[in-house]
């Protein structure tokens, strides 16, 4: 009888406690642990302006901007993102992108004389390019007169515009 009090207690003070209480765990001072629970939007304490992310705890996708991300108010995860986060700038050697990289932005490239050209910018690994105003009287088609990779954008026979990039490093 005792055992089956006990038990009832303990899941009562269980079931007390938001599911969407933020678990921010230091390891060592270097890392923290930032859980969504129940895929609530939860914010986690940091000592650094940003962070990155060294394990994902969770089956969900952290992707940064989207399930996690860090703003003046620190660290928050969402949609079931839960991961274990260090400082951006403690990377072990590797270039990592300072605060406010990820942005988006307007580039002008145009092919001259039909010619094609490439016009470097760095979109990341996870950035997109798209036409945002036309400034050429020929077609800019995708794939066929202009196209981008993570290295910049390219285009080919008269096309001109101005790029819309959406520069993500994740």
């Amino acid at each position: 009888m005792l055992s089956r009090l006990m038990s009832a207690l303990a899941l009562m003070v269980f079931c007390m406690v938001p599911s969407s209480a933020a678990r921010a765990q230091p390891y060592g001072g270097e890392e923290i642990e930032c859980v969504s629970h129940n895929f609530a939007y939860t914010r986690c304490d940091m000592p650094w302006r940003d962070a990155r992310i060294v394990r994902q705890l969770s089956d969900t996708a952290c992707v940064r901007g989207e399930t996690w991300g860090v703003d003046q108010r620190g660290l928050w995860v969402d949609r079931g993102c839960s991961a274990r986060f260090v400082a951006a700038g403690h990377n072990h050697g590797g270039w990592y992108p300072p605060p406010g990289w990820d942005t988006r932005f307007t580039v002008v490239c145009e092919s001259q004389e039909y010619r094609e050209r490439f016009c470097a910018v760095d979109l990341g690994g996870a950035g997109r390019a798209w036409v945002h105003r036309k400034i050429s009287g020929s077609e800019c088609i995708e794939g066929s007169t202009w196209g981008w990779n993570r290295a910049g954008i390219w285009v080919d026979r008269g096309c001109a515009a101005e790029f819309m990039i959406d520069r993500r490093w994740h």
